[in-house]
């Protein structure tokens, strides 16, 4: 099969298609035909090795231990190991792996994975798994995000932000959507009720105070964002430059400790019931993918380095059946 390898850190020059040889399912895995995958942030990051501490998290220090990036992916089913109850071959299923999905096939742990809706395109699905679970998690299990409240989305014409707009109207909030220009009409077509362009106005200067922020992008101060919550607000990071997610960890708990507002870092957890969770809001239509660009297998560096320079609207996606795009 076909794969993209890395054996070293560094840009996206480092990355080759080769062939390699196509992995065989252990008795509770999944071999998968590969028919999207979608680019993410820790993409980058594993490629660059950067930050250092990552290479400390059993990635490998001085050269990468897993050759193949890539978490999430959509396909279909080609064979199943004989303890695998879930699934069979030809069911169409995505989810969130730990790398192996810019490749033809990959084999994956039946447990990480959900049946694709079926009025969804394999594309639409790859693009859900990481983007749409930090978004839900960060709303609704750190945010306590309640029906009626007033949610701020920073960074919603992103990867996560698109879905958080859309998720946070789904548990019937009054979304709020920060964007730059060019984005206003995309992030109003997918549900905001209100939109900052912050070329425009700083919506930490401007008076309006939310009960949830959603810290999707973005380089305000933890201090800016403290200030537009109201009394008993919840402020939530999960992307945007490093210094304010780490003062999210950091500050984040010291802050909570004084008066009612809330400040903290979300370390997402994918899970299974999660991902179900979104799978039925991609059913419903409450919730759809944003897709700003389809690459092909070949073209991985092309998508990682259009992602890293941080203009994407949405998600970008590796398509390897160009025939299953809707």
């Amino acid at each position: 099969m076909k794969a993209n390898i890395y054996t070293k850190y560094g840009s996206p020059n480092v990355l080759e298609l080769k062939e390699v040889e196509k992995p065989i399912p252990k008795d509770d895995e999944i071999l998968i035909k590969v028919h999207a995958a979608a680019v993410n942030a820790l993409d980058w990051h594993l490629l660059r090795g950067k930050p250092i501490f990552i290479r400390l998290m059993g990635l490998g220090l001085l050269k990468p231990k897993n050759l193949i990036l890539g978490n999430d992916r959509a396909g279909k089913v080609e064979v199943i190991g004989k303890n695998v109850k879930q699934f069979k071959p030809g069911d169409e299923i995505f989810g969130e792996t730990r790398g192996g999905a810019f490749a033809e096939y990959a084999c994956v742990c039946e447990d990480e994975l959900v049946l694709k809706p079926g009025n969804i395109s394999f594309e639409e699905a790859a693009a859900v798994p990481i983007a749409a679970v930090t978004a839900l998690q960060g709303l609704r299990d750190k945010g306590k995000i309640q029906s009626g409240q007033k949610v701020l989305i920073n960074g919603a014409s992103g990867g996560v932000g698109t879905f958080a707009v859309q998720i946070a109207k789904s548990f019937g909030a009054e979304v709020t959507a920060v964007c730059s220009s060019k984005n206003v009409e995309l992030v109003r077509s997918i549900g905001a009720d209100h939109v900052i362009d912050y070329t425009k106005e700083d919506f930490t200067k401007n008076g309006q105070r939310y009960d949830l922020i959603h810290a999707a992008n973005g380089h305000h101060s933890i201090f800016e964002y403290k200030r537009a919550l109201s009394p008993n607000g919840i402020y939530v990071v999960t992307g945007g430059s490093m210094s304010q997610m780490f003062q999210g960890m950091l500050l984040g708990p010291l802050m909570s400790k004084k008066g009612g507002k809330k400040m903290g870092f979300l370390s997402v957890k994918q899970n299974k019931k999660d991902l179900g969770f979104i799978a039925k809001l991609l059913q419903a239509g409450k919730v759809k993918s944003v897709i700003d660009k389809y690459y092909t297998l070949s073209d991985v560096p092309k998508a990682i380095s259009y992602l890293e320079a941080g203009h994407a609207k949405g998600k970008v996606v590796i398509t390897l059946q160009h025939a299953s795009k809707r």
